[in-house]
């Protein structure tokens, strides 16, 4: 769908990324979700908090602790609020990966 909008003369801009990344992360695509993040840093389009948000719960649904990590380093030098949301999802991961030391540490973080 993302492909046929430019065709359609539909700009793609954070909303609509936000949308597919979501999809991605009901769907436990993460990997598409990260190339998504990947194709709208190229394309000089915004990454937001529910940008991060929804890929970290991609992250989560596919068990990428390690990819869920490094979005929230991501989200912090690129200046993106790290919201409840955010860190429960990555809370999850960690927790769901046996990473307790990480899951606690980004607990006290919030």
């Amino acid at each position: 769908l993302l492909v046929e909008m430019p065709l359609a003369h539909v700009e793609l801009n954070t909303i609509t990324y936000n949308a597919a990344v979501s999809a991605c992360a009901k769907g436990g695509e993460w990997d598409q979700a990260l190339r998504f993040l990947a194709e709208m840093a190229s394309a000089r389009v915004s990454l937001d908090t529910i940008t991060y948000s929804a890929a970290v719960s991609a992250c989560e649904k596919g068990g990428q602790w390690t990819q869920a990590l490094r979005l929230l380093v991501e989200m912090t030098a690129a200046r993106v609020e790290l919201d409840t949301i955010t860190y429960s999802a990555a809370v999850s991961t960690c927790a769901k990966g046996g990473e307790w030391d990480h899951a606690l540490r980004l607990l006290l973080e919030m």
